[in-house]
Parts: C-alpha cells; structure tokens; sequence
C-alpha cells in the first residue's frame, strides 16, 4: 500500500531535515543524577540533527537545514554533522546574540532528568533561501520537526518549504515533536500545528502530542484518509510500538524488547530510519519495522547521535530479536 509522492533516483537529496541540533552532554558514571556527576561527555542532539544523523548513517543522502552559532559549539555540530555523512550544505551561523542549543540528560532508563537550554536558540534564526527552495525540488522527502515551528523567522521558513515541497513532488514528513516549554499556549501551538498539517503527506507523533493538534482524533483520522486529503497518520505509541493509518487501513506494530539505558533518542532513530527505508522499498510494514528496530539499538546505547545503527547492526537486530506483538494489518 502507498500513496506517497513517487521517489525519484535522479534526485540529488534522499531528504532534507529540518530542525535543531545542538550539543548534548551526558552526566558520568550512567545511572547517576545530574548534580551528582564525577564528568560528562559529549555528542550531537536535537531531534533535526539525531533524525538526520540517524538517515546519514543507513548510508542516505541527507542534509540538515538549520542554523548555529558561530562558536565552539557551532562548530562541534558542523564536524558532528561531517562524522555521521549529513550534508551541511544548507546549514545557516545565526547573528547576533543567539547561541547553538545545549541539552544535559541523564543516562538513566527511570527518574531521567533532560535540561533543555534554548533561550535565544540559534535553530529558529532561520531564514528561507534560493538555495533551499532548489534543494527541496531536488529531493525526495522534506522532514519538519514540530520545534522549527516555535517562532519566527524559522515558523515561515518551515512552513513556505512545506508549501514548496507539497507543490513540488517532495514528501513532506510532519515531527510533531511537542515541547510544552516552548509554547506560550495551547490555542497558539495548535493553530501552528493545524497549520503544518496541511502541508503533510505523514504526520507523526505520539497520543500527547496528537492531543495538542486536535481534541479529536478518530475523526482527524477518518478525514485524513478521505481521497481528496490522502494524508498517513502515524501514531507512536511508546513501548507498545505505533498504529499506522493510510487510506482507511490500519497497520499496528510493536517493538523490540531490549533493556533500555535511557528513554530518549528513540523517536529520531525510528523516524529517520522510517523515512529512509520507505523511500527505498515503499513498504510501509518493512520501513516502520526497520525504524522500531533502530530505536531498540539507541535506547539501549549511551547518546544519541552517535548511537544511530548502521545498517548491518538493523538487520542484525531483526534477525536476532522478534518483534512483540508482531504486525497486524485491519
């Protein structure tokens, strides 16, 4: 089953991400609390940074629009980026006082403290270009995450991208990816949200972050799926896998089981890989099942980043490890 705009192997971006990245550091020794670190080590976060990461990994031509500072740290990130074979081609230094994101989290799979940095965040500095409006021609997919949309001039660049790649053949891909702190409301969010929407072939998120975009979601659902819309909704339903609705069929899925180190990076390792392996094979069973699988890999890994699987170790994971529940399709 697909219904997405056709994949073209002639164009020169398997995706563009758009989203932050900034420097994430892990408290030592894991299992310990912030205020109680011996030191910390560093790697690449934030989720436009982890999905494309994630993407560069599995070997896609991806790169990442977005913006950081021109410090150290924005830096750190441009030489992340070149490490995990994401394109910083489109990679914008903000001006002025703005600075590159930072994120503390703990390594911890309960009671996990992440304190999120973002005051003046360099990533919402940025601005629309001639350059991006012909990479999105030139790609297959275009993935928004949900924080590109927080405010201005990032929210305009974000949304006139989406409206470009609608208009272009371009697969645009929806993170909702809700961050309560960075909304001034809810009415504000949601009006932002159904926004965005309209532009999406896929929306992705999990039951919290669906409630923010609409009070009813069954029947969002129902008129997503109509003919004339042709929208996927895929839901995220944490350690009980995700529900994928398209074109009035239903495909549950679940996970696979491992012991987690730590409860975050999952999400950007599922999307990621999600989006790259149904740009390769249009199965929507196989992609969400390659995706559940890099989540597993990550969430029993220290970072984020850096813990993104290549290839080898996905297959490695679905062969060794049985999905539970197994897919069902109704």
């Amino acid at each position: 089953m697909t219904d997405l705009p056709h994949t073209s192997p002639e164009k020169t971006w398997h995706a563009l991400v758009l989203g932050r990245a900034g420097l994430d550091l892990y408290p030592q020794p894991d299992s310990g609390k912030i205020s109680d670190a011996h030191g910390f080590s560093a790697d690449m976060g934030g989720s436009g940074g982890n999905i494309a990461a994630a993407m560069g990994c599995v070997g896609a031509k991806v790169a990442l629009l977005s913006a950081v500072s021109d410090d150290a740290i924005g830096h750190f990130v441009r030489q992340r980026l070149e490490q995990y074979h994401v394109s910083d081609a489109f990679l914008q230094t903000s001006q002025g006082n703005s600075r590159t994101s930072l994120a503390i989290a703990e390594v911890r799979p309960t009671d996990c403290d992440v304190v999120i940095y973002r005051n003046d965040a360099a990533d919402l500095q940025l601005r629309i270009t001639d350059a991006m409006q012909t990479a999105v021609v030139n790609s297959n997919n275009l993935v928004v995450t949900g924080t590109a949309l927080i405010s201005e001039p990032s929210r305009t660049t974000s949304l006139e991208l989406m409206k470009h790649a609608k208009s272009n053949g371009c697969t645009v891909w929806l993170d909702l990816d809700y961050r309560p702190w960075n909304w001034p409301d809810l009415q504000t969010t949601r009006t932002i949200y159904s926004l965005a929407a309209k532009y999406a072939d896929v929306v992705i998120g999990n039951e919290e972050e669906f409630a923010v975009l609409t009070d009813q979601l069954e029947d969002y659902i129902t008129q997503a799926n109509l003919p004339t819309k042709r929208q996927a909704i895929l839901l995220k339903r944490g350690g009980n896998g995700a529900s994928l609705f398209n074109q009035g069929q239903r495909l549950d899925t679940g996970v696979y089981p491992v012991k987690p180190l730590k409860p975050y990076g999952a999400g950007d390792a599922f999307l990621g890989n999600l989006v790259h392996h149904y740009n390769s094979h249009h199965d929507w069973q196989a992609a969400i099942a390659c995706g559940s699988a890099a989540a597993a890999i990550v969430v029993s890994q220290r970072g984020c980043a850096s813990a993104m699987p290549n290839a080898e170790q996905i297959n490695l994971m679905q062969q060794s490890t049985t999905m539970k529940p197994t897919a069902n399709w109704c």
